[in-house]
């Protein structure tokens, strides 16, 4: 079904500590921080402003979905991307960047023909949930199935899924320099 993945949402469990000192669970629902645009729907599932972080301290998020985390800390998500022939990466990954404050970060206009192209100051630790993907690098790509992990550190890189199923990927972005 085209748009089945502007429909993706996780769920976030957060446990705690009660008024008797005992583990409890402090929350259980869907993301309340959560984006969906034509080229990927995120779920954010938790942020850190800053490491290390006190074990009860709450949720960072600003409340938006922003492509990067605070640099000194981390942002773990759940990324759903629809098959490419639904949309037109070419014209439509700039916008979706953008939506996510990420306008800057578009790198296929650079002397590229890679649609999406873009690159960050994070280190990204993908593992693909459901569905395939393909990661694209200036000089190959590779097939991402279930299971697979892929760190990127900073390097401009870009998805497709070329398949006729969405596919869904969690991922730790993490603050960094050049």
């Amino acid at each position: 079904m085209a748009g089945e993945h502007l429909q993706a949402q996780a769920r976030r469990v957060v446990t705690g500590v009660d008024g008797a000192g005992r583990s409890t669970f402090d929350s259980d629902g869907p993301t309340p921080v959560r984006r969906a645009t034509e080229g990927f729907t995120i779920c954010d599932i938790w942020q850190v402003e800053k490491l290390p972080v006190n074990v009860m301290d709450g949720d960072a998020s600003t409340g938006e979905v922003l492509l990067d985390p605070p640099l000194t800390g981390f942002v773990y998500r759940v990324t759903t991307f629809p098959p490419d022939s639904e949309w037109d990466p070419a014209a439509g990954y700039a916008a979706s960047l953008e939506a996510l404050g990420g306008a800057d970060a578009m790198r296929d206009g650079e002397g590229s023909d890679i649609a999406g192209l873009h690159e960050t100051d994070t280190v990204d630790i993908v593992t693909l949930l459901s569905g395939e993907l393909y990661a694209i690098t200036e000089s190959g790509e590779t097939l991402l199935k279930p299971g697979d992990s892929i760190v990127t550190r900073g390097t401009k890189h870009s998805w497709s899924n070329r398949t006729d199923k969405p596919c869904t990927l969690v991922c730790v972005q993490c603050g960094a320099t050049r």
